[in-house]
């Protein structure tokens, strides 16, 4: 079955760009939000959620294309739809000068709730973090 692509949009409360893009594009940022541990290794993220040791999910990202204070696109390596990925891209604001972030996901019909949610909590995580 092919996978629905998702878009979310989250205004964020920083005008700065090196502060927003250090926490979409590195493992210290991501890992303040999207998942318990992420480390980077020759142009892939692993992405550790749980206690490592016991129960804990692994899954690495192949990193797509990276482009500073823009975008970051990955695939997860485990992916079985070709067109499927992973994307944070910060942009700015005309009216507000502020900054949204603009998530791009995909996810089975029947998992698109389920992956919402996971978004949801993800950005709650990202406030409670950063404040922003």
């Amino acid at each position: 079955m092919k996978k629905k692509k998702i878009t979310i949009e989250y205004d964020l409360n920083s005008k700065s760009p090196n502060i927003i893009w250090g926490l979409i594009s590195t493992e210290g940022g991501l890992g303040k939000w999207i998942a318990d541990e992420v480390s980077e290794s020759k142009d892939a993220f692993t992405f550790t959620w749980g206690d490592v040791l016991s129960h804990h999910e692994i899954r690495r990202a192949k990193i797509l294309e990276r482009v500073r204070n823009s975008h970051i696109r990955m695939q997860w390596e485990d992916e079985t739809d070709p067109e499927a990925y992973l994307e944070l891209r910060m942009l700015r604001s005309e009216i507000t000068d502020g900054f949204t972030l603009h998530i791009t996901d995909y996810a089975l019909p029947d998992d698109v709730d389920s992956l919402l949610d996971i978004w949801e909590q993800n950005i709650d995580q990202l406030h409670l973090t950063s404040g922003l």
